[in-house]
Protein backbone atom coordinates (compact mmCIF):
# COMPACT_ATOMS: atom_id res chain seq x y z
CA UNK A 1 0.00 0.00 0.00
CA UNK A 2 1.18 3.52 -1.11
CA UNK A 3 0.71 6.59 0.77
CA UNK A 4 -0.02 9.64 -1.52
CA UNK A 5 1.77 12.75 -0.23
CA UNK A 6 0.96 16.02 -1.16
CA UNK A 7 3.71 18.25 -1.82
CA UNK A 8 2.82 22.41 -1.23
CA UNK A 9 6.08 24.63 -2.84
CA UNK A 10 8.14 26.31 0.36
CA UNK A 11 8.01 29.87 -0.24
CA UNK A 12 11.85 31.34 -1.25
CA UNK A 13 13.47 33.92 -0.05
CA UNK A 14 12.29 36.18 -3.34
CA UNK A 15 8.95 34.83 -2.34
CA UNK A 16 7.60 37.70 0.27
CA UNK A 17 4.99 37.04 2.69
CA UNK A 18 2.73 39.65 4.70
CA UNK A 19 -0.30 39.32 6.77
CA UNK A 20 -1.27 42.71 8.58
CA UNK A 21 -2.22 46.55 7.93
CA UNK A 22 -2.20 48.64 4.63
CA UNK A 23 -3.74 51.83 3.72
CA UNK A 24 -5.94 52.17 1.04
CA UNK A 25 -4.86 55.11 -1.33
CA UNK A 26 -6.68 54.38 -4.44
CA UNK A 27 -10.25 52.38 -5.10
CA UNK A 28 -11.31 50.26 -8.24
CA UNK A 29 -13.72 48.24 -8.79
CA UNK A 30 -13.23 44.72 -7.40
CA UNK A 31 -9.06 45.58 -5.98
CA UNK A 32 -7.45 48.83 -4.11
CA UNK A 33 -3.98 49.90 -4.51
CA UNK A 34 -2.73 49.97 -0.50
CA UNK A 35 0.57 51.11 1.10
CA UNK A 36 2.02 48.83 3.30
CA UNK A 37 3.93 49.75 6.37
CA UNK A 38 7.35 49.12 4.53
CA UNK A 39 6.41 51.87 1.94
CA UNK A 40 5.67 49.32 -0.76
CA UNK A 41 2.65 50.12 -3.06
CA UNK A 42 0.72 46.81 -3.88
CA UNK A 43 -2.31 45.74 -5.53
CA UNK A 44 -5.35 43.73 -3.66
CA UNK A 45 -8.28 42.18 -4.68
CA UNK A 46 -11.10 42.19 -2.43
CA UNK A 47 -11.26 39.20 -0.59
CA UNK A 48 -14.10 40.38 2.65
CA UNK A 49 -16.38 38.09 4.12
CA UNK A 50 -19.30 40.97 3.46
CA UNK A 51 -19.88 43.29 0.77
CA UNK A 52 -17.30 46.34 2.12
CA UNK A 53 -16.90 49.57 -0.64
CA UNK A 54 -13.18 50.70 0.69
CA UNK A 55 -12.63 54.28 0.92
CA UNK A 56 -9.27 56.00 0.29
CA UNK A 57 -7.94 56.71 4.04
CA UNK A 58 -9.61 52.98 4.97
CA UNK A 59 -6.68 50.74 7.04
CA UNK A 60 -7.67 47.15 5.66
CA UNK A 61 -6.38 43.70 6.64
CA UNK A 62 -4.15 42.58 3.79
CA UNK A 63 -2.99 39.30 3.06
CA UNK A 64 -0.01 38.57 0.68
CA UNK A 65 2.44 36.30 -1.26
CA UNK A 66 5.04 37.58 -3.50
CA UNK A 67 2.41 40.14 -5.87
CA UNK A 68 -0.92 38.58 -5.05
CA UNK A 69 -1.95 40.60 -2.39
CA UNK A 70 -5.92 40.07 -1.03
CA UNK A 71 -7.80 42.50 1.56
CA UNK A 72 -9.27 40.13 3.92
CA UNK A 73 -10.41 42.29 6.57
CA UNK A 74 -11.26 46.27 7.64
CA UNK A 75 -9.04 47.36 10.57
CA UNK A 76 -10.68 51.57 10.32
CA UNK A 77 -12.53 51.95 7.29
CA UNK A 78 -14.72 54.95 6.52
CA UNK A 79 -16.75 53.07 3.65
CA UNK A 80 -19.92 51.16 2.78
CA UNK A 81 -21.11 48.12 3.97
CA UNK A 82 -24.41 47.20 1.40
CA UNK A 83 -26.32 44.27 2.64
CA UNK A 84 -29.02 43.69 -0.59
CA UNK A 85 -31.60 40.33 -0.44
CA UNK A 86 -33.92 39.02 -3.08
CA UNK A 87 -37.57 38.67 -1.65
CA UNK A 88 -38.96 39.09 2.00
CA UNK A 89 -36.44 39.70 4.71
CA UNK A 90 -37.07 39.13 8.35
CA UNK A 91 -34.82 40.68 10.81
CA UNK A 92 -35.84 39.61 14.51
CA UNK A 93 -34.30 39.37 18.28
CA UNK A 94 -36.37 36.80 19.49
CA UNK A 95 -35.61 36.93 23.49
CA UNK A 96 -34.71 40.36 23.80
CA UNK A 97 -34.63 43.98 22.53
CA UNK A 98 -33.64 44.69 18.41
CA UNK A 99 -31.19 47.88 18.50
CA UNK A 100 -31.08 50.07 15.45
CA UNK A 101 -27.96 52.82 16.13
CA UNK A 102 -25.95 54.98 13.96
CA UNK A 103 -24.06 57.31 14.98
CA UNK A 104 -24.31 59.84 12.45
CA UNK A 105 -28.31 58.93 12.22
CA UNK A 106 -30.64 56.36 11.06
CA UNK A 107 -32.80 56.21 8.08
CA UNK A 108 -35.69 54.27 6.90
CA UNK A 109 -37.08 54.21 3.20
CA UNK A 110 -39.73 52.62 1.35
CA UNK A 111 -42.84 52.83 -0.66
CA UNK A 112 -44.24 52.10 2.95
CA UNK A 113 -43.85 51.74 6.93
CA UNK A 114 -46.33 50.31 9.11
CA UNK A 115 -45.70 49.95 12.49
CA UNK A 116 -47.31 47.50 14.99
CA UNK A 117 -46.99 48.28 18.69
CA UNK A 118 -48.76 47.96 21.96
CA UNK A 119 -46.92 51.12 23.10
CA UNK A 120 -45.01 53.67 21.08
CA UNK A 121 -42.34 56.80 22.98
CA UNK A 122 -40.65 58.93 21.01
CA UNK A 123 -38.19 61.16 22.81
CA UNK A 124 -36.23 64.33 20.58
CA UNK A 125 -35.01 67.21 21.17
CA UNK A 126 -36.64 68.57 17.89
CA UNK A 127 -39.03 67.12 15.49
CA UNK A 128 -40.07 68.00 11.75
CA UNK A 129 -42.96 66.04 10.27
CA UNK A 130 -43.72 67.34 6.57
CA UNK A 131 -47.03 65.47 4.76
CA UNK A 132 -49.34 65.84 1.33
CA UNK A 133 -51.94 65.09 4.03
CA UNK A 134 -52.44 63.60 7.66
CA UNK A 135 -55.25 61.87 8.85
CA UNK A 136 -55.05 60.91 12.87
CA UNK A 137 -57.84 58.63 14.51
CA UNK A 138 -58.02 58.68 18.35
CA UNK A 139 -60.39 56.59 20.17
CA UNK A 140 -59.98 57.54 23.51
CA UNK A 141 -58.29 60.92 24.78
CA UNK A 142 -55.76 63.31 22.61
CA UNK A 143 -53.82 65.53 25.18
CA UNK A 144 -51.40 68.06 24.35
CA UNK A 145 -49.36 69.53 26.61
CA UNK A 146 -46.73 72.67 25.29
CA UNK A 147 -45.22 75.42 26.52
CA UNK A 148 -46.95 77.24 23.83
CA UNK A 149 -49.04 76.79 20.78
CA UNK A 150 -49.34 78.40 17.42
CA UNK A 151 -50.94 77.12 14.33
CA UNK A 152 -51.26 78.15 10.76
CA UNK A 153 -53.75 77.59 8.64
CA UNK A 154 -53.02 78.84 4.62
CA UNK A 155 -56.79 78.60 3.63
CA UNK A 156 -59.83 77.77 5.97
CA UNK A 157 -60.02 75.54 9.31
CA UNK A 158 -63.16 74.01 10.91
CA UNK A 159 -63.88 72.27 14.73
CA UNK A 160 -66.46 70.81 15.26
CA UNK A 161 -67.27 69.27 18.66
CA UNK A 162 -70.13 67.95 20.53
CA UNK A 163 -69.37 70.78 23.75
CA UNK A 164 -66.33 73.10 23.68
CA UNK A 165 -64.63 75.16 25.68
CA UNK A 166 -62.17 77.90 26.28
CA UNK A 167 -60.51 79.28 29.54
CA UNK A 168 -57.79 81.81 29.57
CA UNK A 169 -56.36 83.05 33.00
CA UNK A 170 -55.82 86.50 31.04
CA UNK A 171 -57.35 87.61 27.45
CA UNK A 172 -59.10 86.16 24.60
CA UNK A 173 -58.90 88.31 20.91
CA UNK A 174 -61.02 86.98 18.14
CA UNK A 175 -60.20 89.48 15.40
CA UNK A 176 -61.82 89.30 12.27
CA UNK A 177 -64.02 91.26 9.74
CA UNK A 178 -67.21 89.63 10.93
CA UNK A 179 -68.05 87.29 14.06
CA UNK A 180 -71.04 85.12 13.57
CA UNK A 181 -71.99 83.65 16.81
CA UNK A 182 -74.97 81.44 16.85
Amino acid sequence: MSAAVSRFPRPTAATSEYLGPADVSAVFAHEVLVTLPDGEVARAELAFALPYAPAIGDTLLVIGRGAKHYAIGVIRGSGQTDLSFQGNVQLRAVSGTLSLAGDEGVEIRGRKLDVFTGALQMVAREVRQTFESMCQNVTSLLRVHAGESQTLVDKGTYTQAKSASLLTDETVTINGREVHIG
